[in-house]
């Protein structure tokens, strides 16, 4: 076979797939043929070039390892002539770092050789649902409209999400608590190729150590006590779609290493089970806790680490986009207004300026908590600065160059050289003196869960 194949057929190509081999060209363009897929097939980086210099496709399969040249180099050449063609590269068993890097380059995804037929399938099945927006163009328009902000930072976050829906490539959005780090998650499952299927959220610190293994892969019946029917696990129920780790920090060691399993394997094996399952989801992971550091700590696996972390997506805290406050204060309020009936209510002048100098430290979540609150107190269809409650603590808790006493909670490590632990330690006393010491509720402001603040609060002798 040459090196450029332009076989005629009745119609254009769909799949152009670039390999050196005759025998891998030939099964990949077969598999494909049986798909209903009509390729080209090019055997260098030069023959790829020309056939995509006069053609269009609708997916690219290349080869990591070519005559002139390599898979990366022709991810980087697409990205630059096409940029919304999806390229797929073909890695040699055991070089995940190889395929890390071209997705980072901004590749679809990845598979290995030997080439799984069924793995074949699937991605090429999810790379070409890119083209056919129309059935997910309701949850695309609905997660835009939850994406609410002008700043640059959050113009620059939202483009940067908007990217990365077009891949496969594993992302990990890290951002304090209540920033929005799974609206970020629903916003990419819902400008991708996977955005039909499920998105299924776990907040990894709500389940119990013991059951997590049956949470996470399922179990057959009689696996255990109180295991009366086989039941799926969360792989399985995000099948066809997105799972999103929250808070994946909060995860034992010893379940890191199953998952870090699963991911690689692209298989689990339900609890009591004798054979792995394979299963087909894209993970989604976010943290408020730094990553590296527990790596450094021993208490996060630095291969897990390596594996999630293919891109990082930091989501600001609401402190570094206040521009944005009135924007959502006001999509807050219409929200509001829906589920209880009526029109919105207006903040005052006075309300507005005190929620801009107010420090957040539970960001937008405590910025819904505060307007929900100010909705029940308010007397009139318009919200004072007393009805928030902030008032008082603008002063203290003003962004840093507001005042002479203008440093927060949230930049105190950088302001009196405080470390981190003891930035956490006061803005959960705070949401405790808020709440009047209800640790369930301040746990909800912060955004984490009541075993989370238990863990933290006995760990500061607090409890």
């Amino acid at each position: 076979m040459t090196q450029v194949d332009r076989r005629n057929r009745p119609r254009a190509a769909d799949v152009l797939v670039v390999d050196d081999e005759d025998d891998i060209r030939e099964l990949l363009e077969l598999s494909l043929m049986r798909m209903g897929l009509a390729c080209d097939t090019a055997g260098s980086v030069g023959a790829a070039r020309a056939l995509l210099a006069e053609r269009s496709y609708r997916l690219c399969l290349t080869d990591m390892r070519l005559p002139d040249g390599d898979g990366l180099e022709l991810v980087e050449y697409i990205q630059t002539l096409r940029p919304g063609l999806p390229v797929a590269v073909i890695t040699a068993f055991g070089s995940i770092e190889t395929a890390i890097r071209a997705l980072k380059l901004g590749a679809f995804d990845f598979v290995t050789k030997p080439v799984e037929l069924k793995a074949l399938r699937e991605l090429v099945q999810h790379a070409l649902k890119l083209h056919a927006v129309e059935p997910v163009e309701h949850g695309a328009a609905s997660a835009e409209r939850s994406l609410i902000g002008h700043s640059a930072a959050f113009v620059q976050l939202r483009a940067q999400a908007g990217k990365l829906a077009r891949n496969q490539a594993p992302v990990f959005i890290h951002g304090e608590s209540g920033t929005g780090k799974e609206v970020i998650a629903r916003y990419i499952h819902a400008l991708g190729a996977r955005a039909a299927g499920p998105f299924v959220p776990v907040n990894c610190g709500a389940i119990s150590p013991e059951l997590m293994e049956s949470e996470f892969f399922g179990h057959r019946k009689g696996s255990f006590t109180g295991a009366t029917a086989d039941k799926s696990g969360l792989f399985q129920a995000a099948g066809g779609g997105t799972l999103f780790l929250d808070e994946i920090g909060e995860l034992p060691l010893a379940m890191q290493v199953k998952l870090l399993r699963a991911i690689q394997e692209r298989a689990v094996r339900p609890v009591g089970a004798h054979a792995e399952e394979p299963v087909d989801v894209r993970i989604l992971s976010a943290s408020h806790q730094d990553l590296g550091r527990l790596v450094a700590e021993g208490r996060f696996r630095q291969d897990l680490f390596f594996r999630i972390n293919v891109i990082t997506l930091r989501v600001p805290p609401l402190r570094e986009r206040r521009e944005d406050i009135p924007d959502l204060a006001a999509h807050i309020l219409a929200r509001l207004a829906v589920r209880e009936g009526g029109a919105p209510r207006r903040l005052s002048a006075a309300a507005l300026e005190a929620l801009q100098a107010y420090a957040f430290p539970g960001n937008v979540r405590e910025l819904e908590n505060l307007l929900e609150r100010a909705c029940a107190l308010c007397e009139g269809e318009e919200i004072g600065a007393g009805d928030l409650g902030v008032e008082d603590d603008c002063g203290a808790l003003a962004a840093p160059g507001g005042g002479e006493n203008g440093a927060s909670p949230a930049t105190e490590a950088e302001v009196a050289g405080e470390g981190r632990d003891e930035v956490e330690r006061l803005r959960i006393i705070r949401a405790l003196e808020q709440t009047r010491w209800n640790r369930s509720a301040a746990a909800r402001n912060l955004g984490m869960t009541l075993r989370q603040l238990r863990y933290r609060l006995q760990k500061w002798g607090m409890d």
